[in-house]
């Protein structure tokens, strides 16, 4: 069974830093992981996803700011948000999916994803 166990969301300050991490279990690490988050009512955006090859991706507006990375050893997957705005206060969730067309950039797309994260809240305040 795979699972996916977050935390580290929180409340902070407009300009502070939050490290999200995402604990994978029975999952054989291959297509593309990542991080995604949703407004209520909204559609699904892809954050930062990183593929089997460790090519990474993110979106326009987190780019310079949150860095995605993993430690095998640990089985775990993060997320370094740093310069938070207003705008990023939202739910993020983590993902993985074996599915994988060839390239990060294909790896944003929230669709494609079988393996979800709780959720975790994250709230920057002006």
């Amino acid at each position: 069974q795979v699972q996916l166990v977050e935390s580290g969301g929180g409340a902070v300050q407009s300009g502070g830093s939050l490290r999200l991490s995402c604990a994978v279990s029975g999952y054989t690490y291959s297509g593309c992981m990542g991080w995604f988050r949703q407004a209520p009512g909204k559609e699904s955006e892809g954050v930062a996803v990183i593929d089997s090859d460790g090519g990474t991706s993110y979106a326009d507006s987190v780019k310079g700011r949150f860095t995605i990375s993993q430690d095998d050893a640990k089985n775990t997957m993060y997320l370094q948000m740093n310069s938070l705005k207003p705008e990023d206060t939202v739910m993020y969730y983590c993902a993985a999916t074996r599915k994988y067309y060839g390239g990060a950039y294909y790896c944003l797309s929230p669709n494609q994803y079988n393996y979800w994260g709780q959720g975790n809240q994250v709230t920057v305040s002006s």
